[in-house]
């Protein structure tokens, strides 16, 4: 789900990028992406600030736009500052208002009458299901414009729904990081490991090394409010990418192979060689079982007080590092790819957001165009903390060497990629009973068997 990974990257694709660092830059001062947007005409808004790049987005005085998502707390503060300047130039003011709840608050919202202007998807199946029952509409054609030009057919396939697009892609993650501590690492003389076999040596090394301790090689955290569990997904996906593939991965996710299969079964056991022994978890934190009762947002935090060694979250866990923390391969913290089961294999777990409208007001589509421009993209990377697949983004603006890699992979069109599996299923299973089932796994109550078969009971059968 929500909504990173590194290491071994391709530098001939990173000369490319970096090189059309400049033709984006002239894409910014152009203005970056959009359509003409109806709705008043374009005004002098903004006193000093140089409005040209937003004229196209049309001058709407006092009108305000509603945006609902799942981001919250440093990411939603970077998020708002993101409309700083449309708003000063075009008069909409953009509400946001995110909750942890997301998944079924806005269900509720709109079946309740009382939908949003505009949702930030974080699964491809909740959007789906939102379409499906004719909540979200098409999206118009100046969006569409701006996805045929800024992002690869993949990711647009991920917002159409019946050969018919509605929403457009916002932020991308890399999932396959694993955040660690490299003055630890190297006080300790480990080395970053290669496949996942030496990751599951390092972690007994680290656990032999500290016995009797309060450090444990890992910590970790799944709550999220109403959609705890998903970092637990997240591990189950990037094993079943390593010890299946992607072949067995895909028919996973669309349902060609049972959630019980034994493929399933044993990459779900291959997570629990780490997440379920209190030997390897929960360092200043607990034991295995207070994974389920740690939010994700701080399940990384421990590192920076020497308490655990190693943490796996996507990229965008950037911005949840305190102010101050030096992210850098000799900093406070960095990232490493979490490793192939053979050091050929590099699957890539992304994930992303989509947008979608709950209605044409002229006001919802300036704010849905924007949103879906580079120049929308490129403010939000600058600003910190989070990638984006977005081919007009300049990878110089990112904040760190760790995001700038995520981007490299996300735009590496060689690379094996799948997005998170449970985005992709049914809102039933990916967004539910997955989630649940990992955190009754994680918290003891259930074993593998028991919890993969109820997800599998779970599939809806239309």
């Amino acid at each position: 789900m929500r909504s990173s990974r590194m290491i071994s990257t391709k530098k001939t694709r990173w000369s490319v990028l970096a090189a059309g660092a400049a033709a984006t830059a002239m894409l910014l001062s152009a203005c970056g992406g959009g359509g003409d947007i109806s709705g008043g005409s374009s005004s002098e808004a903004g006193g000093d600030t140089d409005c040209s790049a937003f004229e196209e987005y049309g001058h709407f005085d006092g009108e305000s736009v509603s945006l609902f998502s799942s981001i919250r707390e440093v990411e939603a503060d970077q998020l708002q500052q993101t409309f700083d300047k449309f708003t000063e130039c075009t008069g909409i003011e953009v509400q946001h208002n995110g909750v942890g709840e997301f998944e079924s608050q806005v269900v509720v919202q709109v079946e309740g009458g009382n939908a949003p202007d505009l949702a930030i998807f974080p699964q491809p199946g909740l959007l789906e299901r939102m379409i499906k029952d004719g909540h979200v509409i098409p999206a118009p054609a100046e969006v569409e414009k701006n996805v045929d030009k800024g992002w690869s057919e993949d990711w647009k396939a991920y917002g159409t729904v019946d050969g018919k697009f509605y929403a457009a892609p916002l932020m991308a993650s890399v999932k396959s990081f694993v955040w660690y501590s490299p003055s630890m690492f190297k006080e300790g003389g480990y080395e970053v490991p290669q496949t996942w076999q030496e990751l599951l040596d390092l972690t007994e090394k680290i656990a032999k090394d500290h016995e009797g301790e309060d450090v444990k090689p890992w910590c970790a955290g799944i709550e999220s409010g109403g959609a705890t569990g998903w970092p637990a997904t997240d591990w189950v996906e990037d094993l079943v990418l390593r010890s299946a593939g992607a072949d067995v991965y895909d028919k996973w996710v669309s349902h060609y192979i049972a959630f019980n299969d034994p493929a399933i079964e044993k990459a779900t056991e291959e997570v629990g060689k780490i997440l379920r022994d209190d030997r390897y978890v929960n360092g200043g934190i607990g034991d295995a079982r207070s994974i389920a009762t740690t939010s994700f947002n701080d399940g990384g935090l421990p590192i920076l007080e020497g308490q655990c060694y190693m943490y796996r979250m996507a990229s965008f866990y950037e911005a949840q590092w305190p102010e101050g923390t030096d992210v850098s391969e000799n900093g406070d913290v960095f990232a490493f790819y979490l490793p192939g089961m053979t050091t050929d294999e590099k699957p890539l777990l992304t994930g992303g957001e989509f947008v979608g409208a709950f209605n044409d007001r002229d006001a919802t589509k300036a704010v849905q165009a924007y949103m879906s421009s580079s120049l929308w993209a490129n403010t939000r990377v600058e600003i910190g903390g989070v990638t984006s697949a977005n081919k007009g983004v300049d990878p110089s603006l990112a904040t760190s060497d760790i995001l700038r890699l995520a981007m490299e992979l996300l735009q590496d069109k060689d690379a094996v990629a799948r997005f998170d599996g449970s985005d992709l299923m049914p809102s039933e299973v990916g967004a539910g009973s997955f989630w649940t089932a990992m955190t009754q796994w994680l918290n003891g109550e259930k074993d593998i068997p028991t919890v993969l078969g109820e997800i599998e009971a779970s599939w809806p059968t239309k």
